[in-house]
């Protein structure tokens, strides 16, 4: 853990996880440039890039993949900042399990990686919000951000367990609307197609400057995270190009 001076940001405290690369990295920069003191929790503090330093309230060593890490890091966080105002569910992984019939992975291995995608993709992001949710209720106008998927709106690939993860993540994400609702908490489920991201770039046939950009959702989690609360968005599909229904 790391602890910073920054408790005179005067929109609150941001809690983002996996904000050291990616779609996370974008959005604690978005956030902190809008004034907000952030609690990163990521991996490895050591290298988030320098320039998140005068933003930034707390760091903390988070692994999706621990489930205790989850309480440790907000009650440190209400701790260091205060409070809590907003929470993006951010940190995620892909890890491939393909058709549900695949014959070339057997059904140890399946179990395996399913239990994964489920640890990082949903148990993390549940007890972290589980955690938050006082805090955020105090507030009067939390907001909780969640990063799924298109994902989780349609089955398009043949990623089955990301894709049941990525399902559960939209229901999480209302779920933390229903119950905080009463307390001016807003959730919002933040849905996009490829993004330009390690995790996306590994499909060799996307071109990386025509897709979905990590600043562009980035831009848009300030956004909602600014809506007052009589103007939620529940669920923001976001797309690079068309597809039926969407």
């Amino acid at each position: 853990m790391r602890c910073e001076g920054t408790k005179g940001a005067a929109k609150g405290t941001a809690m983002i996880s996996g904000a050291n690369r990616g779609i996370g990295l974008a959005v604690a920069r978005a956030l902190g440039a809008a004034g907000y003191r952030l609690s990163l929790g990521v991996r490895d503090p050591s290298a988030l890039p320098g320039d998140l330093a005068p933003f930034t309230a707390l760091t903390f060593a988070y692994d999706a993949g621990r489930p205790a890490d989850a309480r440790a890091w907000v009650a440190s966080t209400a701790e260091v900042a205060g409070g809590i105002d907003v929470l993006v569910n951010n940190a995620g992984i892909s890890t491939h399990l393909g058709l549900m019939e695949d014959p070339a992975l057997d059904d140890e291995e399946a179990e395996a990686r399913l239990d994964a995608l489920l640890s990082v993709n949903i148990k993390a992001p549940f007890l972290v919000t589980r955690a938050a949710l006082p805090h955020l209720c105090r507030s009067g106008r939390g907001r909780v951000i969640t990063l799924a998927s298109m994902s989780g709106k349609r089955v398009l690939g043949l990623n089955a367990g990301y894709q049941v993860t990525k399902h559960a993540a939209v229901a999480l994400s209302n779920a933390a609307r229903r119950t905080g609702w009463d307390h001016g908490v807003r959730a919002t489920a933040i849905c996009p197609s490829f993004v330009a991201t390690d995790m996306a770039l590994k499909h060799d046939e996307l071109n990386a400057t025509e897709i979905t950009q990590p600043e562009d959702l980035a831009r848009l989690v300030v956004e909602m995270v600014a809506l007052p609360n009589t103007a939620t968005v529940a669920e923001l599909l976001v797309n690079w190009r068309y597809e039926a229904g969407f």
